[in-house]
C-alpha cells in the first residue's frame, strides 16, 4: 500500500527509516519530511492544518494508510477527519488525543478511575493559583494546561520560581496553552518514558526509554523538547512494566473506552519511579521525540503491520525488540532553547553513519545549494546500537565527533543515570 507520513523531524525520519522496511509497502510520501527522508521517501508540500487538503492528497496518491509524527494534528482532529473520508490512520481520534492536549483532563480521569499520578488543582486565574502553590509550598510543579511543544512545565525548587511560572503561564508565555494551569505535587524518584499500543480495546507494552530534557550536562539549565535518549531504561525493570501495564495503561484504555472515546494509537506515558511505584506525570499520545530514535533502532518487528493492526483493531500478543541499547545524543544549534541561531552548516554526517553501530537521523536540517544547514533548534539525532548503555553511548559520541558542526552543541553525558557521567 501507499503510505502518507506526516511530520518533519527526527521522530518522523526514524519512523520513515522503519516504515521502508516494510514488506506491506509500495510507495512512503512524507510530508513535509526533510533532508534525511528525502532518500528513502518522497518528500511532498502539503499543509497537514488543511485537513481537505491532505484528504484530496491521499485521494490523488491512492494512500492505503496515514501515519501521524506529531501532537498537534492529533489533538486538533486530522484521524477524525481522515476516518469520516474512508481512509486508515494511525493515531488517537480528537477526543482520545485529549489525554495530551490537556493536562487537567487527563489527571482528571486519573483521580476518577484510580489511576496513580501526583495530587493536583486545576486554575483559570492566577490568583487562587498563587494561593494554592503558597499553601502547599515548594518543591511543586506548574504546568500549561495545553500543547507547549514539551516546554510549558516548571518544576519549581523554591517558591519564588512557582510564582514566577504561574504569573508567567497567565500572562501568556505559552499562549492559549496557559490559559489554564495545572499545579501538581513533586514527585521524587527516577523519571522513564513507556509505551505501548492500543487498538481501543487492548494494550500491548512497547518499549521503554529514557529522555534527557534540561539543554545542559548534568541536567542543568532549563527544559528542552529532549537533548538525548536510551532505550531500554534500566530502572523500567520487569516488574516495573507488569505493574505499569497493570496499573496505568490497562485501567487508561477501559477508562478511555468507557468515556465514550477508545483510545487507538500509541499511548506515551512519563512515568516517575519512586518508592510507592510508578505513577503518571502525564501522557502523550504520540512517539516521542528523541525516544522514537532509540526504540526504532531496536524494532525488528514490520512497523507498518503493528501500526496497521492497531488501526484495524487486531493488536498482537508482543513486539520484538533488539535485547541491544540504543543511545541517542542531539546535536541542538547555538541558542537552543531560547532562540536557536539557523543556518549552521554541517558536513561529515556519512562519515558518522560509515561507523558500525551508527546512524543519524535529521530533525531540523535543510538544503541549501546542495549544503546540508540548520533549521531547527534540534539538528541532527546521533544513535549508537549496542550490546551496553556505556558501549552504545561510546558508539553515538564517536558519530557526534564525526560530525562537523561548528555551530552546534550537544550534551556530554546522555546515559549518565545507567553509565555515570
Amino acid at each position: 500500500m501507499n503510505v502518507l507520513l506526516i511530520g518533519s523531524g527526527g521522530r518522523e525520519h526514524a519512523l520513515a527509516v522503519a516504515l521502508a522496511k516494510s514488506p506491506l509497502l509500495t510507495k512512503l510520501f512524507v510530508a513535509p519530511g526533510n533532508p534525511g527522508t528525502a532518500p528513502i521517501a518522497q518528500n511532498v508540500v502539503l499543509d497537514v492544518a488543511d485537513f481537505d487538503a491532505v484528504i484530496a492528497f491521499c485521494r490523488v496518491q491512492n494512500i492505503g494508510f496515514v501515519v501521524i509524527g506529531p501532537e498537534q494534528p492529533l489533538v486538533d482532529g486530522l484521524v477524525d477527519a481522515l476516518d469520516a473520508a474512508g481512509i486508515k490512520s494511525f493515531g488517537p481520534s480528537k477526543a482520545a488525543a485529549r489525554l495530551e492536549g490537556s493536562k487537567g483532563f487527563t489527571k482528571d480521569l486519573c483521580a476518577k478511575y484510580n489511576i496513580p499520578t501526583g495530587a493536583y488543582e486545576r486554575f483559570t486565574a492566577p490568583e487562587p493559583a498563587l494561593a494554592y502553590v503558597r499553601a502547599k509550598g515548594a518543591p511543586i510543579v506548574v504546568k500549561a494546561d495545553g500543547l507547549a511543544a514539551g516546554k510549558g512545565v516548571v518544576v519549581a525548587m523554591t517558591l519564588a520560581e512557582a510564582e514566577d511560572a504561574v504569573n508567567a503561564l497567565f500572562a501568556g508565555a505559552f499562549g492559549a496553552a496557559g490559559a489554564e494551569v495545572v499545579i501538581e505535587e513533586f514527585l521524587d524518584g527516577e523519571e522513564a518514558s513507556f509505551f505501548a499500543l492500543s487498538d481501543g480495546e487492548k494494550a500491548l507494552a512497547f518499549a521503554s526509554a529514557q529522555d534527557h530534557k534540561r539543554v545542559g550536562d548534568g541536567d542543568t539549565g532549563p527544559n528542552t523538547g529532549g537533548m538525548g535518549a536510551y532505550s531500554p531504561a534500566p530502572v523500567v525493570t520487569d516488574a516495573i512494566v507488569a505493574q505499569v501495564m497493570r496499573e496505568i495503561i490497562v485501567p487508561t484504555v477501559a477508562a478511555m473506552k468507557a468515556e465514550g472515546c477508545p483510545f487507538k494509537g500509541v499511548l506515551f506515558a512519563g512515568l516517575m519511579i519512586g518508592k510507592d511505584g510508578p505513577k503518571l506525570i502525564e501522557f502523550n499520545t504520540r512517539f516521542g521525540d528523541p525516544e522514537c530514535q532509540v526504540m526504532m533502532a531496536r524494532l525488528e518487528d514490520d512497523l507498518l503491520g503493528l501500526l496497521l493492526a492497531c488501526a484495524e483493531g487486531r493488536l498482537p500478543q508482543q513486539v520484538r525488540l533488539s535485547p541491544k541499547t540504543a543511545l541517542t545524543v542531539v546535536l541542538a544549534a547555538q541558542g537552543y532553547p531560547a532562540a536557536p541561531r539557523k543556518g549552521g552548516k554541517i558536513a561529515g554526517v556519512e562519515q558518522a553513519e560509515k561507523i558500525p553501530g551508527v546512524s543519524v537521523t535529521h530533525a531540523g536540517t535543510k538544503l541549501e545549494g546542495g549544503q546540508l544547514v540548520a533549521n531547527g533548534g534540534r539538528v541532527l539525532n546521533v544513535i549508537g546500537l549496542a550490546d551496553s548503555v556505556a558501549e552504545a553511548k561510546s558508539l553515538a559520541y564517536r558519530g557526534v565527533d564525526a560530525i562537523d558542526f561548528p555551530e552546534g552543541f550537544c550534551r556530554r553525558d546522555i546515559g549518565w543515570r545507567a553509565v555515570g557521567s
